[in-house]
């Protein structure tokens, strides 16, 4: 490893990456200008301060850090140890916020997915649509309005959409979850591929994998849902604007409190503080590092750092439904009800998309969300499953994505794209973003690389063990996940994104929302879910919505 310091000219350029189906750029991130007042569909939060740089052969000495080992034996199997290893990596810490359940059930890992994909599809909404008749600009602001289920409306994109024009295409029946839904469908697709059979849906990653696959298909049947409420003669436009704001509230009230912390979302957005109601314009929103001059950008320090913490999250093994396959039931065998997250090759015993997998593979949402169930003990199959710990640790089904093991990319980790990614758009350090935000910089020695759970957190190293050019600056992705794990104690310590990764996410989440003429927040700030739709305890969230869509 070279010990000179870099600077601009002996850093080496990385190799251009290739556009990848999945998890590789975004269209119109690539022209992302270095201007540090350019401002477009994407832009910059911190425009003032310096990109850092680092040695190529750093970042991928911490990116193989950062993946850990695989998650079974020799055979394939995920055995008793294996088991236990699982359970500590689990986000799974009570808080008195959401009740005896996991601090982040592992259904908000993908509710995340489905939202970045919200916020970052290209083709043109059929709100902006509906908006802009003329559509003179080839790429639309970001926005919370689920045009990756809706597209470009049934005008344009018919086939998603049954005759009425209203209702959505649904795809077959699945079985394996009667217990909860009965009901369970898949995403219509594309049958004359009988190779994989592929999705025909607004926005085609989120068939990525089973899960999210399934999620997005539970939004088509909420949108269902939602025209038989209203009325068969409802407008189009009504029944989608009614779905969106229900999604809305769900993602700030529901999805963000659980990743950043009820402190945090009061901070930047007062008025949702129980504790002092009052109107959004007597408390008012405090954004004091996103702000734009015409209408929301999509800031690069958000999509290609912050707002990955998600990918720390995954779990290497789900468990899909309450049938093991196998009788009598073997909690050790990853088949059926428990399935690795990827597999490189798209066999059959991973959770890869853009395939008809089996139809016994519905998923019974109640192990993903608190659906108000009472949990069984932690031996039994009753149990929501928690995400794992936002931390410096992916788990090692993402060290070789499956899209770009069938391509033979060389970069074919995730932790390795993020990471030259991040350097390749000139991201600040996590240091200067943290001064700059008036935090005290976590010390080099504090910044470690690995798992947060208490075997493991002894024996992590400080990120400079990796590289020289990590001294006093970290990529901002790791910094992220890095600062999260700091508040840990033990396994049982519940982890949410800290004071950079939390003020990030939390103020470009109400900041689109704000900036968006059409959300609920802007248009009447002080409205809530139907009456119908709430839990008896008067709340709306993923789970409300769910049990909403297993009516359609």
């Amino acid at each position: 490893m070279s010990n000179e310091q870099p600077n601009s000219t002996n850093i080496p350029k990385p190799p251009k990456l290739l556009r990848p189906r999945v998890h590789g750029t975004m269209r119109g991130l690539e022209a992302t200008s270095e201007s540090l007042t350019f401002e477009g569909r994407f832009g910059r939060i911190f425009r003032t301060l310096p990109a850092a740089k680092f040695f190529d052969e750093d970042l991928e000495a911490l990116a193989v850090t950062m993946t850990a080992d695989p998650e079974k034996d020799d055979q394939g199997k995920i055995t008793a140890e294996i088991e236990t290893e699982i359970d500590a990596e689990e986000n799974q810490g009570s808080v008195q916020d959401f009740g005896h359940v996991p601090v982040i059930p592992a259904g908000f890992t993908y509710l995340g997915q489905f939202i970045d994909h919200d916020l970052t599809f290209d083709p043109m909404s059929s709100l902006q649509k509906q908006n802009d008749p003329d559509q003179l600009t080839d790429f639309r602001t970001p926005r919370f309005d689920l045009d990756s289920l809706y597209g470009r409306g049934p005008d344009d994109q018919p086939y998603l959409y049954e005759d009425d024009g209203k209702h959505f295409k649904l795809g077959r029946k699945l079985t394996g979850a009667e217990k909860f839904d009965p009901n369970v469908r898949d995403l219509p697709r594309h049958k004359s591929d009988t190779s994989s059979a592929r999705a025909l849906i607004g926005d085609p990653r989120n068939d990525e994998n089973v899960i999210v696959a399934q999620l997005h298909s539970t939004m088509l049947r909420f949108h269902n849902r939602m025209l038989t409420v209203l009325g068969a003669d409802t407008p189009f436009s009504e029944i989608q604007r009614q779905v969106r704001w229900h999604y809305q509230w769900v993602v700030l009230n529901d999805f963000l409190p659980r990743i950043v912390g009820k402190k945090m979302l009061y901070s930047v957005l007062p008025h949702l503080n129980p504790e002092n109601p009052k109107s959004i314009y007597d408390a008012k929103p405090d954004l004091r590092f996103y702000k734009w001059k015409n209408e929301p950008f999509m800031p690069v320090e958000f999509s290609v750092a912050a707002y990955r913490f998600g990918h720390s999250m995954i779990r290497p093994v789900y468990r899909l439904n309450e049938n093991f396959g196998v009788n009598p039931p073997k909690v050790t065998d990853p088949i059926n009800g428990r399935q690795f997250i990827f597999t490189p090759m798209d066999s059959d015993q991973g959770l890869n998309g853009f395939r008809e997998f089996p139809s016994n593979w519905a998923i019974d949402w109640s192990l993903y969300f608190d659906m108000g169930i009472k949990e069984q003990p932690r031996t039994g199959v009753r149990r929501i499953q928690p995400s794992y710990k936002i931390d410096s640790s992916l788990v090692n089904p993402l060290a070789l994505l499956p899209e770009f093991v069938k391509k033979n990319d060389q970069f074919q980790s995730l932790a390795l794209r993020n990471l030259r990614r991040g350097s390749r758009m000139g991201l600040p350090s996590g240091q200067d973003v943290a001064r700059y935000m008036g935090i005290k910089p976590i010390p080099d020695d504090k910044l470690r690389v690995g798992k947060a759970t208490q075997e493991d957190a002894p024996e992590n190293l400080p990120i400079t063990e990796y590289g020289t050019s990590f001294k006093g600056k970290a990529p901002l992705w790791f910094y992220i996940l890095a600062e999260s794990q700091q508040v840990f104690v033990n396994d049982e310590t519940p982890i949410r994104l800290g004071p950079v990764g939390g003020r990030i996410v939390t103020e470009v989440f109400a900041g689109l929302l704000l900036g968006d003429s059409h959300s609920y927040l802007k248009q009447s700030p002080d409205w809530t879910p139907r009456a119908d739709f709430l839990s008896p305890d008067k709340k709306f969230g993923m789970a409300e919505l769910i049990k909403q869509a297993k009516q359609a």
